[in-house]
Parts: C-alpha cells; sequence; structure tokens
C-alpha cells in the first residue's frame, strides 16, 4: 500500500472535492487545490489552512512541461473538476465535452510530464443510463444524456492514459453523493439542495412523478473515503462503484425533512431506481460506507443555513429550466406543459 505526501486536488473548492482536501489535510498530506470557482466556492475552504488554493481553469494547465508548478514534485491526483448540473447539459453539450473530456486530458497530460504516482478520477455512474440493478461495474455503459456521456469519456481518457502510456489511474463511479457543501449553483441541480432551500422558505418541496423513484444516495465524507482508498492501493487501472447499496425514495426523504409537496412530471431518461453493487470495492480496497442515509440527512438540516443563498425551484421555474429536457429526450416531439 502506498502512501500520500503531496497532492493535487482538482475541483478542490466545490462538493466533494473540498471534502476530499479535509481528508487530506486531517492526514498530514501537503494538498494543492486547483478551481476555477465556476462551481466551487471559496467559502469550502475558508476552514482550512496550510494548503495552496490556485485560482486555475484545468483547461488552461499546461499540459506539456515536465516542471510545470502546478504539478511539481506531486505524487498523486484527485480529479473532481468538471461540470456537475445534468439538465443544462442538453442545451451545452460542446462545454461538458471541453471541460469534462478536454480538461480531463489534460490533467491527466500534466500528470504524466510529471511523473505522478497515481491519478483518481471522479467518474459517475449515470454512465449506466437505465440500468438493472444492482448495478455492477461490469453493467452495459448506456448514457442518456450529454452530462452522462462526458464523464464516462472522461473515464475513457483516464483507462487510455494507463493502457498507452502506463500512467497509474483509478475510477471511482460515484452514485448519488450528499452532504454539507453540496452545490447551491443557479442550474437546477441535485434534490437535497432543492429541499433544502424550498424547506427554508416554507415552500412545497417538488416531487417529481410519485415520489416513489429511488436512488443510491451515499453520504460525501464515505465518498471521499473511497477515493483515499483507491489512491493507496496496489491496483490500478481499475473502475469501482461508489454508493450506500440502501436506495432512499425521496417521499422517503420528504418524510424525513417534513413538509408538503406538489408532483411534477417525470422526467424521461432517468432510471426508477439507482443501486450500486459495491461487492468490488469492498473486496478489493475494504471500502464499505458508515453514515446512514437518516444522520446523513439529519447533519444537513443542522445546517441547513448553508442552502439559505440557492436558488429557491418551484413548478414553473423547474418547467422553464427542463423544457429543453423533455423536448429531446421525451418519445415523440411532445412537450408537458
Amino acid at each position: 500500500m502506498r502512501s500520500i505526501h503531496r497532492a493535487v486536488v482538482t475541483g478542490g473548492a466545490g462538493f466533494i472535492g473540498s471534502h476530499m482536501v479535509d481528508l487530506l489535510l486531517a492526514q498530514g498530506v501537503d494538498v494543492r487545490v486547483i478551481d476555477n470557482l465556476s462551481g466551487g466556492n471559496e467559502s469550502n475552504l475558508a476552514h482550512q489552512s496550510g494548503n495552496a488554493h490556485l485560482r486555475v481553469d484545468i483547461r488552461d494547465i499546461r499540459a506539456l512541461s515536465a516542471d510545470d508548478p502546478l504539478f511539481e514534485d506531486v505524487d498523486t491526483v484527485f480529479h473532481f473538476a468538471g461540470i456537475g448540473d445534468i439538465v443544462p447539459s442538453i442545451e451545452k453539450p460542446i462545454d461538458y465535452i471541453d471541460v469534462n473530456l478536454q480538461g480531463t486530458v489534460r490533467v491527466l497530460e500534466c500528470s504524466r510530464y510529471s511523473r505522478v504516482e497515481r491519478v483518481v478520477y471522479a467518474a459517475s455512474s449515470s454512465c449506466y443510463g437505465l440500468a438493472n440493478v444492482p448495478t455492477p461495474e461490469t453493467h452495459r455503459i448506456s448514457p442518456q444524456y450529454p452530462y452522462a456521456l462526458s464523464k464516462h469519456l472522461g473515464e475513457q481518457a483516464c483507462l487510455h492514459w494507463h493502457h498507452v502510456y502506463g500512467l497509474a489511474v483509478n475510477s471511482i463511479r460515484i452514485f448519488n453523493a450528499y452532504g454539507l457543501r453540496s452545490r447551491t449553483t443557479g442550474a437546477y441541480g441535485a434534490v437535497l439542495g432543492v429541499f433544502l432551500r424550498q424547506k427554508l422558505a416554507g415552500a412545497p418541496f417538488t416531487v417529481v412523478g410519485d415520489g416513489e423513484q429511488s436512488r443510491d444516495f451515499v453520504y460525501v465524507t464515505d465518498v471521499a473515503e473511497a477515493f483515499r482508498a483507491a489512491a493507496t492501493t496496489d491496483l490500478v487501472g481499475q473502475a469501482w462503484n461508489v454508493g450506500a447499496s440502501r436506495p432512499q425514495t425521496v417521499n422517503r426523504l420528504v418524510e424525513l425533512l417534513g413538509g408538503e409537496s406538489v408532483h411534477i412530471p417525470d422526467r424521461p431518461g432517468e432510471p426508477r431506481c439507482t443501486w450500486a453493487d459495491t461487492s468490488a470495492i469492498a473486496r478489493d480496497l475494504g471500502w464499505k460506507p458508515v453514515v446512514n442515509f437518516e444522520d446523513g440527512v439529519a447533519k444537513m438540516v443542522a445546517n441547513i443555513e448553508m442552502w439559505r443563498d440557492a436558488p429557491l425551484w418551484d413548478t414553473a421555474s423547474i418547467a422553464e429550466a427542463t423544457e429543453g429536457w423533455f423536448r429531446y429526450l421525451s418519445p415523440g416531439d411532445a412537450v408537458p406543459s
């Protein structure tokens, strides 16, 4: 098992990336954060000390310099930087491919020329599409929208750099990560952030469909531990699922949060259930989640003021934000009113 001494965390001011930085600093690792703050927030790093915060876009790093100062003497790279909002990818596919694929290739090239010992890539379970559950890593790949495609292509680039150049890379396919500091951007995003802002405003929760769809919610600190394990193992060239393997319905989330709800149309292209088969990462790395769903939601509610400045979504604004989604992904040409 290898050790980590100096690490780059791309997207380190973001949701999962900032928790990765916390974990590394707690273990005495010298950390260098790269983030252009388009999706991250400097406040996520305000409590930290002893690490360098560099406001850099991953598409602008110098990929072909062996002495690039950003990667100098770095032994491990955790690559979280990318565009994470799913719904807007329908309207902006070029941006998603540019950042999530081309940006990843630049990180790989910097890592290769700087002789980085290990790269761990943040992949997405959305690569599986409308999958059978529980879903193993051997499941067919079937991205349903540009975000899913761009993240899967980033993973393929990582594994290709391992195959062709011998770069030691592992990939983590994250299911439904949630927790403190989850994104509060202007784009319509993850259900927990949307619901917490609605709860603060005393507004009804906007439940998609009948609310019986379930998601494999995994707490963010458990995700960070999985990345640490993937960085310190002797295994390379691997892709592992990370989820809690305990799917929760949206109605259960509403029950835990407490409040009234309204229902909005089901979105095409979204699975009825996400459920990670995590037997491979348990076997290979000894990883398992430790934060249960009820405790994780309680932590978020206890810190609900974090979402005070998040966008407040209602049925009308969600319909407007997802109009393109229905136009392109619905069977036929029907767009719900």
